[in-house]
């Protein structure tokens, strides 16, 4: 359990790291796009080679595909409801869709990871980095959004902290529930994160990246991609 705790604290702990650096300066537009296409290349690479392969050779297609479905709905009402409630108060939505997105896949992955350190399976290196490469510009361009659109300070570190205290606590779950529980479960669960991650690089975090980086944006995207890629397969 106690490595459950360990490994749960490193992983979500950039979440919580990339909202401070958003508090301690302020960063350009551009910048701030580079690092969002950045991340987002880091997300296709886990979902490609992290989250997908995972559950294709854990328990086949179909507990994958479920998993998916189910993720990828979630997000997409989660979003709408966010617009919704967004569009009231004429506020951009696009730091909180991060954040939603960020949980919708943190959860699911990190409990994924607490049932393989119960099962022995241990923690690569190169998984803690491709989390860090992936979860730090998600929190960075998410908190600057928030903070332009007027959220005060401490209710961006409040809502970062709680993201990533949830993620965290998931780690702990999926080591508590790991005797319980099969392949298929960690299958749909690995669907479940990349169903949501794909709606929310589509709907929020592509576009944001391209409007703040303009054709900065494939570059750092395929960047991301490459690095997240290399890590993986690594592991």
């Amino acid at each position: 359990m106690g490595q459950a705790v360990l490994w749960g604290a490193v992983a979500a702990s950039p979440l919580l790291v990339g909202a401070l650096l958003a508090l301690v300066r302020t960063w350009p537009d551009r910048l701030l796009g580079i690092i969002l296409g950045f991340g987002a290349g880091a997300l296709m690479a886990s979902i490609a080679f992290e989250l997908w392969e995972q559950g294709v050779a854990l328990a086949g297609h179909g507990p994958l595909v479920a998993g998916v479905a189910a993720g990828a709905l979630c997000y997409y009402v989660a979003a709408r409801i966010l617009d919704a409630r967004q569009e009231k108060t004429k506020r951009d939505a696009g730091g909180g869709s991060l954040a939603v997105g960020a949980l919708l896949d943190g959860i699911p992955e990190q409990l994924v990871l607490g049932i393989g350190l119960a099962a022995g399976e241990g923690v690569g290196v190169a998984l803690v980095v491709a989390i860090v490469v992936s979860n730090l510009p998600e929190s960075i361009g998410s908190a600057s959004d928030l903070l332009r659109t007027g959220m005060r300070r401490g209710r961006v570190v409040l809502l970062w902290a709680g993201v990533a205290v949830l993620c965290a606590l998931a780690t702990v779950a999926g080591f508590a529930l790991a005797s319980v529980v099969g392949d298929g479960f960690r299958a749909a669960a690995n669907g479940f994160a990349a169903g949501a991650l794909l709606v929310m690089l589509v709907d929020s975090m592509v576009p944001e990246a391209q409007q703040k980086a303009k054709e900065a944006t494939g570059l750092a995207t395929v960047i991301g991609f490459a690095f997240a890629a290399w890590l993986a397969l690594a592991a």
